[in-house]
């Protein structure tokens, strides 16, 4: 029975359990805190909230404060600054943040980070999604383990699945030794990937670093490779192997860099100042591009230029000369989009112009002779030194039996065109006119000429 305050309590009446009054009609009894819910105010933090913090934390710090200054002080960016710049703001989500590798010899089981060197997800690029991979240089060298191939495999599995491109962001020094064939075996399942998405979804490169051995592979077989100058670097093995095999010192830009690969081996499609203009780059290449095999390429409603324009300059941009070169990149400029063109692969093979463009909005493939460069080619300018040998002696099948042998002694038994090339160019040039046929004189001399 309730007492009044100046009530006293009978000290000889027995002592009732003490039982909660119900809660008031139209209220809410209070439910149990939910598991994972954060913990009241003045509660202790719940350990296993708090291990899970540390350990994102130490999976956003990648190798470290020291390393990552090294990196910064290379002139290149972490793996998840080049995310941040490449996605669409707030997009990207993170796929296996805590996976670690699961050696054990070598002194590994005490080196372990969570993310074991590769930041992994799906994001969105201009709204559209896309699955990236981007290897982080400041742990183990950015070196591939068997887990770190296992977080690769599963978004390019995803990236088939949904039909999304494969974005990946490379800057590694190869395979992790200390895990020997399990880490080999993890680059034979992403080379069966790379095959199998060919065709299926994009798959583009950005070289942003050291790419040697195993690391060099899967880029080299992707659509679209993407290098930054002075810091990217691409080559199966370094200088220093090939010193000691071959007693011939190169350096790394010389062997594998941006200008090599984009210029000269046309590895590479386009190669830029920096990592930022490299990533934009990629954002403005997938605007071309389809998301899969099964669908158009986006369509760019905003444009400036009328699909029904005219340009009188078009009348007479081309020279009634047909000797006289002229700009084809000029040319197109003036017939695409807001003379907007993106060329591909501009470095390489610079008699042939090809890149994307737009027209009433949507993307094209351009394909051009570039009148430009050399003028009109007559085919042979256009052959490498393989098939250089393989059209003269083409062009000496009709010749008597002694001149074809010493054709074959010309093109030498398996050793190259590279040894002793100017005297094998002037007794080819020899060959030829001893032979009786100018024309074809002519023409070796400028298949020749590339040698």
């Amino acid at each position: 029975m309730s007492q009044t305050p100046s009530s006293q309590p009978n000290p000889a009446a027995p002592k009732s359990p003490s039982v909660a009054a119900p809660p008031a009609q139209g209220t809410a009894a209070a439910a149990p805190p939910a598991p994972g819910s954060p913990a009241p105010s003045g509660a202790p933090p719940d350990p296993a909230l708090a291990r899970l913090e540390a350990l994102e934390q130490r999976a956003e710090a990648g190798g470290g404060p020291e390393r990552l200054q090294r990196q910064h002080k290379a002139g290149k960016l972490t793996a998840r600054e080049r995310i941040t710049l490449l996605c669409d703001p707030g997009s990207f989500v993170e796929i296996d943040k805590l996976v670690t590798h699961r050696a054990v010899d070598f002194g590994m089981a005490e080196q372990k980070i969570p993310g074991d060197g590769v930041v992994t997800g799906h994001a969105l690029i201009a709204g559209r999604q896309v699955f990236v991979f981007a290897q982080d240089f400041t742990v183990f060298g950015g070196s591939l383990s068997e887990a770190y191939a296992g977080k690769i495999c599963k978004i390019m599995d995803l990236a088939m699945k949904v039909g999304a491109p494969v974005i990946g962001l490379n800057d590694s020094g190869g395979a992790r030794i200390q895990e020997g064939v399990a880490s080999l075996g993890g680059y034979a399942e992403i080379f069966f990937r790379n095959t199998a998405a060919s065709g299926v979804v994009p798959q583009l490169s950005a070289i942003l670093g050291p790419c040697a051995g195993g690391a060099v592979y899967s880029p080299a077989i992707t659509d679209f490779i993407f290098m930054v100058e002075g810091t990217s670097h691409m080559f199966i093995t370094g200088p220093d192997v090939i010193k000691a095999v071959t007693h011939e010192e190169v350096t790394k830009a010389e062997l594998g860099g941006a200008s090599t690969h984009t210029g000269r081996s046309g590895v590479a499609h386009r190669r830029f100042d920096d990592e930022r203009g490299c990533l934009l780059g990629l954002r403005q290449l997938l605007g071309f591009l389809p998301q899969n095999n099964r669908e158009d390429p986006p369509r760019k409603p905003e444009r400036k230029d009328r699909p029904d324009r005219e340009d009188a300059e078009l009348d007479s941009f081309i020279p009634r000369d047909p000797a006289k070169p002229y700009d084809m990149r000029e040319l197109v400029r003036k017939v695409v989009d807001d003379g907007d063109f993106f060329e591909i692969q501009a470095e390489h093979a610079m008699n042939i112009l090809i890149g994307f463009a737009r027209l009433d909005g949507r993307p094209v493939g351009i394909v051009a002779n570039q009148p430009a460069f050399f003028g009109r080619l007559p085919r042979h300018r256009r052959v490498g030194k393989g098939r250089a040998v393989r059209a003269l002696l083409r062009l000496l099948q009709h010749s008597p039996r002694d001149l074809r042998r010493r054709a074959r002694l010309l093109a030498g038994d398996g050793t190259g065109m590279g040894r002793h090339h100017s005297s094998r160019r002037q007794a080819a040039l020899r060959l030829c006119r001893s032979d009786g046929a100018e024309a074809d004189g002519h023409h070796a001399q400028g298949l020749w000429r590339r040698l």
